[in-house]
C-alpha cells in the first residue's frame, strides 16, 4: 500500500528553510521505517526541490527517488533575486502593482505588453484599473510574506547549492522551456552534470506552475523517464504500469501522420491456414512470442504496437536494446526523453532474465532478433534478415509452451526505395 503526504506552507507562515527540512526528514524515516524496501519519492517544485535535496543530501542511506520540478538551486542567477531586493523599496499595496511583481504573477505580461506603442502608460491604466482588487489581494499576499519567501528561496539555494556532492539519490529534473522566473532549463543542464544519478526533461512550451497545467502529466513523465519502481532495483517486467487511456492517445497521435501516409493493412492467418484482413486470427490468451524483422529505422513497430492494442485489446511488451534503457543514451541522444514512449509502451531490455519472466506471465512478447543492427539496414539490403545463427528465443518459448508468431512487414522498404518494386 502506497502513502502520500504534502507539505503545505502557509501564507504567513515563517518556518525556517531548515526547519522545514527536518518535517520531511522525519516524514520520510518514518515511512522508510514501515517499508524499508521501498523507496521514497520526493517531488518538489522551486523551493520544494531544494527542500528534496537537502533531505537527500542528509539521508544518503535512505532509498530516494527525487522528482525537481523547475528547482529554486538557480535563484540567484533568476528574476527573482533582483526582484527581492525591490520589494523591500515598494509600499504595500503597490508591491504587487510594479511591472517586475505582474511579471512574476502572469509571465510574460511584460513581454506582451512590449509590444505595443505606450507600453508604459498601459501599464499605468491597468495598474490604476485593478486598485481596488490590489488592495484586496495584499491583505491575501502581504509584502512581508512575499519578503519571507524571497529570503527563505535564497536561504534554500546556497544552502543546497553547497551539499549537491553529498546527494546520491536518483533525480530526475523537469525543466519548463518557459519558466517566466527560473532560468530552469539551463539549471536542468547544470543539475545533471553535478548529480551523481540524474536525468532531465525538458518542457519546451510549458510555464513556471507546470503542476498545474493541463497537458502535463507527472505520472506518464516519470515512467517515460524510467524512475518509476517498486523495490530497491527496478524490475522492468513487474514494475510496468499498463497504459492510460490518456497514454494511448499520444502514442497513436505520434505516429498519426505516418497511418495517414501509409495508411497500413494488417492480415492474420486462421488457424485454417485461411488468411484474413484483420487480427482474427491473433491468440487472445499468452504467453505468445511474435517474431518479426525490421524495415527501414523500424518505423513499422509504433503503428503494430498501437494498433495490435486498439483492435485486440492485446498490450504487447517488446524486447529492446538495452540501450534506450540506459544513462548513456541519456547522453548521446539530442533529446533525452526520445525513448520515454517505448518505456511507457512496456518495452524492456532483452535479456534472458527478462524473456524469461515475460513468457512466466503469460505476456505477448515482440521479438525483432536482427535489432537494430536490421533497422538500420544499407541499400541493397532490403528484406534481408540479420539473425544470429542460434536463436535461444525458441528454446526459451517452448519450455513455457508459447506459441511462436512469425510475422513480416512489406511496403516500406519499396516506398524508401522510390517505389521500383511493384
Amino acid at each position: 500500500m502506497f502513502e502520500m503526504w504534502c507539505l503545505h506552507i502557509p501564507v504567513e507562515d515563517r518556518t525556517p528553510f531548515e526547519r522545514l527540512v527536518e518535517y520531511v526528514e522525519r516524514t520520510v524515516k518514518s515511512d522508510r521505517s514501515r517499508a524499508p524496501d521501498r523507496p521514497v519519492y520526493l517531488v518538489g517544485e522551486s523551493v520544494g526541490a531544494c527542500i528534496a535535496l537537502a533531505v537527500a543530501a542528509r539521508n544518503r542511506d535512505i532509498d530516494l527517488v527525487l522528482i525537481l520540478i523547475n528547482p529554486g538551486t538557480s535563484f540567484h542567477k533568476s528574476r527573482l533575486h533582483s526582484l527581492s531586493a525591490f520589494l523591500d523599496l515598494v509600499p504595500d499595496p503597490f508591491h504587487l502593482s510594479t511591472p517586475q511583481f505582474l511579471n512574476f504573477l502572469t509571465g510574460n505580461f511584460m513581454k506582451m505588453s512590449s509590444t505595443f506603442d505606450g507600453a508604459g502608460q498601459a501599464l499605468s491604466e491597468i495598474t490604476t484599473g485593478l486598485l481596488p482588487s490590489l488592495m484586496f489581494l495584499a491583505d491575501i499576499l502581504p509584502k512581508e510574506s512575499i519578503v519571507w519567501k524571497m529570503k527563505m528561496l535564497r536561504t534554500a539555494s546556497s544552502f543546497v547549492n553547497s551539499r549537491l556532492h553529498a546527494v546520491k539519490a536518483q533525480s530526475l529534473v523537469l525543466a519548463s522551456g518557459n519558466d517566466e522566473l527560473l532560468p530552469s532549463h539551463e539549471e536542468a543542464e547544470r543539475l545533471q552534470g553535478t548529480l551523481e544519478k540524474c536525468r532531465i526533461r525538458h518542457f519546451r512550451d510549458n510555464g513556471h506552475k507546470i503542476l498545474l497545467e493541463d497537458e502535463f502529466d507527472l505520472a506518464t513523465t516519470i515512467k517515460g523517464a524510467g524512475y518509476y519502481r517498486r523495490s530497491r532495483q527496478t524490475d522492468f517486467v513487474s514494475d510496468y504500469l499498463p497504459l492510460t487511456a490518456g497514454e494511448l492517445e499520444k502514442a497513436i497521435d505520434r505516429d498519426r501522420v505516418l497511418n495517414f501516409a501509409t495508411d497500413p493493412v494488417m492480415l492474420s492467418t486462421l488457424p485454417d491456414g485461411k488468411i484474413v484482413r484483420g487480427l482474427a486470427g491473433l491468440p487472445r490468451e499468452g504467453p505468445v512470442v511474435l517474431v518479426g524483422y525490421h524495415m527501414l529505422m523500424g518505423f513499422e513497430l509504433g503503428p503494430l504496437v498501437t494498433g495490435v492494442l486498439r483492435n485486440t485489446g492485446i498490450h504487447i511488451r517488446g524486447l529492446a536494446h538495452p540501450f534506450m534503457f540506459s544513462e548513456s543514451s541519456e547522453q548521446l541522444m539530442p533529446d533525452s526523453s526520445h525513448f520515454d514512449l517505448h518505456r511507457i509502451m512496456g518495452a524492456v531490455p532483452v535479456t534472458p532474465v527478462n524473456f524469461y519472466k515475460l513468457l512466466s506471465e503469460k505476456n505477448f512478447v515482440l521479438l525483432y532478433p536482427g535489432g537494430a543492427r536490421e533497422a538500420l539496414h544499407r541499400k541493397g539490403e532490403e528484406y534481408k534478415l540479420f539473425w544470429p545463427e542460434q536463436s535461444e528465443f525458441v528454446r526459451m518459448a517452448s519450455r513455457f509452451g508459447a506459441t511462436i508468431i512469425p510475422f513480416g512487414v512489406v511496403g516500406e522498404d519499396d516506398l524508401c526505395d522510390g517505389g521500383k518494386r511493384s
